[in-house]
This record gives structure tokens, C-alpha cells and sequence, in this order.
């Protein structure tokens, strides 16, 4: 922001000449301009023509010919603080006002501001830059309020949007769990070597319903048998022409089942083989966990 201080070192430091009171106005608008961080690319008779505005120059000029244009003053300003969007400022003598209109590259609505000039310009005041002007405090609340503080504004309202923006597409063409029609893979690995385990879907029967979510199948299918269990199931068997369905697995053991097949060691009762289908039977066929009760006569 522009303050008094800041535009008279403006001023002080480039020693301008002047010829009317409308050159004092002009230059103290030039001032809080270059106060607040703009950088001027073309002044004069160049920033009258049609295309200042869109010609591509990063270079910073003198005051050269400012005010070479009878009553009108035109400036050309960036400032990289605030993205790379040129500023035109064009400056009108009418009567005794002096009216300013600014335009943003790419905008379509003009700021505009009217200063009376003799409102704060002091004539024949001698070459002490401090005493030509008065209320200059005032002239620069002016400019800050109708100019330099919506210019920013509107700089501000712009990254925001283009941020937003941006972030949305971002999160849009990341989103691994997005899933639409041109979606190939819905398990794309959130992060290097994660991968999502995918749920097996069901085929066209309810014979054999597949692993639990996050499992991965090892048998070729689930299909085959039905949804009725019976003593000869397949799933307590694994594929009797394939053998086990997972690798290691054991007779009476389904797919995927969190099973130990050891029970406590040295304990009758609970060797592995028990637990197989059919297991061989001493006494005549009677049961192991049955044989301390009956006398194996009594069963056939």
C-alpha cells in the first residue's frame, strides 16, 4: 500500500519536471504505482497505441516522454509480486479535474477515479518537491481505495480460483478409487507396491461362494457342487483330481479357512489323522474319543 512518505521518495528520486499541475497529479499517481511494487514497462506516446496492453515486454523503461502527450499521460505497469497481467492507466485533463481510468489485462470493467487538481497541487512552489503538492495524504487514500486495493483484490479472487482450480483437477485425474466408464483398472495401487486385493465376483451359479474380501484365490474356480452341504463335499476335501485347493492344505480343511491342524501335543485324541474323513478305526470301527466307554464288541 502507497503512503505519502513512499510516493515523495518516489518523486524525490526521480527529480521529474514539470510544466502544468496536471503533470504534478499525473506523476503522484505514476508514484503510488511504482510505491507499491509495479514495475513500468511503457509510458508516453508507446502506451497510447492499441495493443499495449497485449504486446509481449518484460522490460522496465525510464520516464522518457511521459508527458509528451498534450493533456493525456499513459502507463503500462506490471507487478510480478501479483502474477504477470499488465496494468494500462490513462490519464485525462478535463477541466480542472484530472480522471483517471485503469484497465487489467484481460478485464473488461475499468477502474476509474477523478482528482482535483487543485486540490492538491500548490503552483509556482519552487524546487522543493515537498512543497508542490498538499494533502497528499489524502490523494493517496484516493488511490489506494478506488485503484491499487481493488487491482489487488482482484488479483487475489483470480490465483484463488485458478488454485481451486487446479487442486480439482489434480484430485480429479489422481483419485485412485474414482471409478468412471473409462476407468481400466479400479485398483490402481494407491501408493508404489500397495496393491488393493480384489474381491472375486460370483460367476452365473451359487454353487460355491468365493473367498472373503481381500483374500486372494488360489484355486482356479469356486464354481461346482451346490449351495446344500453334504458329508461328501467337495469343500471339506479341496478337488479330489486336484488335489487340496491351497498349497499344504489338509483333507477336511475349506478353502482359505484359518485352520491349525495341531492340536496340544502328547494328548490322545488329537493326532492330525483324526480329523481326516474316514479315519482308520481300531476296536471294530469304533470311534477313538468313544473307545474308554464301550467295549468294542458292542458296535459293528
Amino acid at each position: 500500500m502507497a503512503t505519502e512518505q513512499s510516493i515523495l521518495a518516489v518523486i524525490r528520486a526521480a527529480r521529474p519536471q514539470f510544466r502544468t499541475a496536471f503533470d504534478k497529479a499525473a506523476y503522484a499517481v505514476h508514484a503510488s504505482f511504482v510505491a507499491t511494487g509495479y514495475v513500468l514497462h511503457a509510458t508516453g506516446a508507446p502506451a497510447f497505441t492499441d495493443d499495449a496492453l497485449s504486446v509481449s515486454c518484460k522490460d522496465e523503461v525510464g520516464m522518457d516522454g511521459w508527458n509528451d502527450v498534450e493533456d493525456n499521460y499513459a502507463f503500462v505497469y506490471s507487478n510480478p509480486e501479483k502474477g504477470s497481467k499488465k496494468v494500462l492507466v490513462k490519464c485525462l485533463m478535463m477541466n480542472d479535474k484530472l480522471i483517471v481510468d485503469v484497465l487489467k489485462e484481460g478485464g473488461s470493467e475499468p477502474l476509474h477515479l477523478e482528482l482535483d487538481a487543485g486540490e492538491y497541487v500548490q503552483e509556482d512552489a519552487g524546487n522543493n518537491y515537498g512543497s508542490q503538492f498538499k494533502n497528499l495524504g489524502k490523494l493517496v487514500e484516493n488511490v489506494n481505495k478506488e485503484i491499487l486495493n481493488k487491482l489487488d483484490a482482484a488479483s487475489a479472487s483470480s490465483s484463488s480460483a485458478k488454485s481451486s482450480s487446479t487442486e480439482a483437477n489434480v484430485r480429479e485425474e489422481r483419485d485412485p478409487l474414482r471409478v468412471g466408464p473409462d476407468t481400466e483398472d479400479p485398483y490402481t495401487p494407491l501408493h508404489p507396491g500397495y496393491v488393493v486385493p480384489p474381491i472375486p465376483g460370483f460367476g452365473g451359479s451359487d454353487l460355491f461362494p468365493g473367498p472373503g474380501a481381500g483374500m486372494y484365490p488360489s484355486r482356479g474356480d469356486f464354481g461346482g457342487g451346490s449351495m446344500l452341504v453334504g458329508p461328501d463335499d467337495p469343500r471339506f476335501f479341496g478337488d479330489r483330481t486336484r488335489g487340496p485347493g491351497f498349497p499344504g492344505g489338509l483333507p477336511g480343511v475349506p478353502p482359505g479357512a484359518r485352520f491349525d491342524p495341531f492340536g496340544p501335543p502328547d494328548v490322545p485324541g488329537f493326532e492330525p489323522g483324526r480329523f481326516a474323513r474316514n479315519p482308520p478305526r481300531s476296536g471294530g470301527g469304533l470311534h477313538p474319543d468313544l473307545e474308554h466307554f464301550h467295549n468294542g464288541s458292542d458296535f459293528i
